[in-house]
């Protein structure tokens, strides 16, 4: 068969509702300046769906940061890869201050996290290596294990945060590299970005003492707004120390482009020499790097955002408990609502909430999660207030009623683009 005739006929499980969903319920148009209010499709919506946790993306100083560095920079400076011409003053401090806000020897700087994170796995783990990791980590993990898989490497997969199946894995991991002369690479999530829940780190640290392996923390979601002073999953386990790699983005609680990973100088000094996603990469351009410096800079010095966003994180998690929704296991700001029914009735659920109550957040179903079921994400910030909470939980309780009344399955899919 052609291969063009063959993803025409064939195009995946969410593709196949691409006439009805394009421009509405997937690659939505939000306008306006980036806050707890945008604008959808000419109308004003209260939006839950931006991962711009403490609200430094419109902040004034960051916007201030942005646009100086801009206009004296450009997009283009520095042009080329940091190994050969795309080195600045500028990217050094930026590692030195977010390694030391890691507490961690060493950090380097990565254009994307996603293929950042491939990078790492790819770059650490060889063919005798065994890696062990979550069966809930994100695809970009996943991608970095198929590499390893492609290299001729193995891997052992655990069931979602168990960790006696983990150290059963472990002990095969074990007997594994005692062939091969190989080592462990344990990989975990600090914040499961879609469930909300945590990573086990003080469990699975505590492994150390029995088996011998390195733990690698994709900690995108809990860089900036956990433990006492933002500094993630980690210090709010008190285990930073434990984690031998800490990967951290800017896309979310930053409110930028770009990502880190900071862990012992001799292992980052391979790592800058060795990642091929880097080393054959342009470098992050200036305003990029000098606007994360001002990011980090107040997410050190202003708590107060981060505390409003579990203010608000909080309230939400609390109200919706309280009307009787699931949320399942979250332990973050990440808010989760569990609800039951098909596409037919979460796409018109959905459209009543953007139409009729003015509420835009994400859904998601199968094949992301299980048939059967509808998933709304809420991501709460230091943008929203407690009245935006008071006004959501009650457009979620009318959506409920209807949705548990069946209303919304007898009406068929709703194409938002007729």
């Amino acid at each position: 068969m052609d291969i063009f005739q063959r993803v025409i006929e064939r195009p995946g499980s969410i593709g196949k509702y691409q006439k009805e969903a394009h421009g509405y319920f997937s690659f939505p148009k939000l306008e306006g300046e980036i806050s707890s209010r945008m604008i959808f499709r000419g109308k004003e919506k209260l939006v839950w769906s931006l991962n711009n946790y403490i609200g430094l993306a419109n902040h004034p100083e960051v916007r201030k940061a942005d646009a100086e560095a801009a206009a004296k920079y450009g997009m283009a400076y520095p042009m080329g890869a940091r190994m050969m011409s795309g080195q600045t003053k500028y990217h050094e401090e930026l590692e030195n201050k977010l390694a030391d806000f890691a507490e961690k020897e060493k950090c380097f700087l990565l254009n994307y996290g996603y293929q950042g994170i491939m990078s790492i796995i790819d770059a650490m783990a060889d063919r005798n290596d065994v890696i062990v990791y979550d069966s809930e980590c994100h695809a970009s993990i996943m991608d970095g294990i198929f590499l390893h898989k492609a290299k001729g490497g193995k891997s052992f997969v655990y069931p979602h945060n168990d960790i006696e199946r983990a150290e059963k894995m472990l002990r095969f991991a074990t007997k594994r590299i005692e062939e091969t002369n190989g080592g462990i690479l344990f990989i975990t999530e600090g914040v499961y970005g879609m469930a909300g829940d945590l990573g086990k780190l003080d469990k699975i640290s505590a492994l150390k003492d029995k088996y011998e392996f390195r733990i690698l923390v994709d900690d995108a979601h809990g860089f900036g707004t956990m433990g006492e002073h933002g500094k993630g999953s980690g210090e709010h386990f008190g285990v930073q120390d434990k984690i031998d790699l800490y990967f951290g983005t800017f896309a979310k609680a930053m409110a930028g482009i770009g990502a880190f990973v900071a862990g012992k100088e001799e292992i980052i000094d391979f790592l800058m020499y060795n990642m091929r996603s880097q080393t054959f990469a342009k470098s992050l351009p200036m305003p990029m790097v000098i606007g994360a410096l001002k990011r980090l800079e107040l997410l050190k010095s202003e708590p107060q955002l981060r505390k409003q966003l579990w203010d608000v994180a909080s309230a939400l998690q609390k109200g919706l408990k309280e009307e009787g929704f699931d949320l399942g296991v979250t332990e973050s700001p990440v808010t989760p609502v569990y609800l039951k029914g098909g596409v037919p009735e979460a796409t018109n659920l959905i459209f009543d909430l953007r139409e009729k109550h003015d509420v835009f957040c994400s859904v998601v179903v199968y094949p992301v999660v299980p048939k059967g079921v509808i998933l709304l994400r809420l991501i709460p910030t230091a943008m929203h207030s407690l009245e935006d909470v008071k006004y959501t939980i009650d457009a979620f309780n009318a959506v409920k009623d209807k949705l548990d009344s069946g209303e919304y399955a007898s009406m068929g899919m709703v194409n938002a683009n007729k």
